[in-house]
């Protein structure tokens, strides 16, 4: 039986690779911090969760199997519902074998894979964010001046495959409209299988914008390539862009992501303290156009998954 439409899927980014701990005290590190604000993220309306690592001891993102693991089985601990998503973009500097690690050794339902290289500018935080509380900040923001997220058709390739070996759904990430051409390509050659799963991410620098012209252009142009029933979408809108796009999204049919991967801010001024409070906000606006937030079971009917 087909989901209600008006169901929409709730994504939740808890901690990400962007942000760094000197940028808000509410940042999830630890294992026990990021599994706490997943649990409570889903409990708040979310249907999936999107996991990073860090370092506990000076929040760095890592690739560590160990932390990834202690974060799994902390979450499905409290939740034995919530689709959790697991990233294969990693961190900047990492390689494609440690972002891909995560898929054999866990075998999630869903994890993200990244459609095409982009620069990728976290720089311009310099100029707002002026104290750290680890050296490494500063410089890993620095470095993305020359720092290109690189995601060759050969990496795409590689990781897909491993997806498909293991029954991971790939969640497919768009940073630029070239990148539904990638996609368009990688269901032609058959490297990724109908019905596919879009998650465009706009706002970040070197990729496109989060303005409605933007989300639309996306939009439209994946209805050309793949035909406007054939796929499922979701939207990010980075920093303060979040909950505007995400609405944009919900007007034309798509579902959304909010968290503090994508935002620290719950508002103008104001940082989010949790990412449940961030969902929370998603639900209202949800509410607000006569839409609900899709449970976890309806989200795998959504996207095509199975449990």
């Amino acid at each position: 039986m087909a989901v209600d439409k008006s169901k929409r899927i709730i994504n939740c980014a808890i901690t990400g690779s962007i942000h760094t701990p000197g940028m808000s005290p509410y940042l999830p590190i630890t294992p026990d911090e990021i599994a706490t604000s997943a649990v409570e993220a889903a409990e708040a309306g979310a249907a999936s969760v999107h996991i990073h690592a860090r370092n506990p001891e000076n929040g760095m993102p890592t690739p560590d199997l160990d932390l990834y693991r202690e974060i799994i089985e902390k979450i499905r601990a409290k939740n034995k519902d919530v689709i959790i998503c697991i990233t294969t973009g990693g961190g900047a500097g990492m390689t494609v074998e440690q972002r891909a690690a995560v898929i054999p050794e866990f075998k999630p339902e869903l994890a993200s894979m990244n459609c095409g290289s982009i620069n990728w500018g976290l720089f311009p935080a310099l100029e707002r964010f002026k104290e750290f509380k680890f050296d490494w900040e500063p410089k890993m923001l620095a470095m993305t001046k020359d720092f290109i997220f690189e995601n060759t058709f050969g990496a795409m390739e590689t990781i897909c495959k491993i997806m498909d070996e293991n029954g991971t759904k790939p969640e497919l990430e768009v940073y630029d409209t070239g990148h539904l051409t990638n996609i368009a390509y990688l269901l032609q050659a058959g490297i990724i299988k109908p019905p596919i799963y879009l998650q465009y991410v706009t706002g970040i620098l070197g990729g496109i914008n989060s303005t409605p012209y933007d989300i639309m252009n996306l939009h439209t142009s994946a209805d050309r390539l793949f035909g406007k029933d054939n796929y499922q979408w979701s939207v990010i809108g980075a920093g303060r862009a979040e909950y505007p796009a995400a609405t944009m999204a919900l007007l034309l049919g798509g579902n959304v992501r909010v968290g503090l991967e994508d935002s620290l801010y719950l508002g103008k001024g104001r940082l989010a303290q949790s990412n449940a409070e961030m969902v929370e906000k998603m639900v209202r606006i949800m509410g607000e156009l006569d839409l609900e937030p899709a449970t976890p079971d309806e989200a795998r009917q959504m996207i095509g998954i199975k449990k």
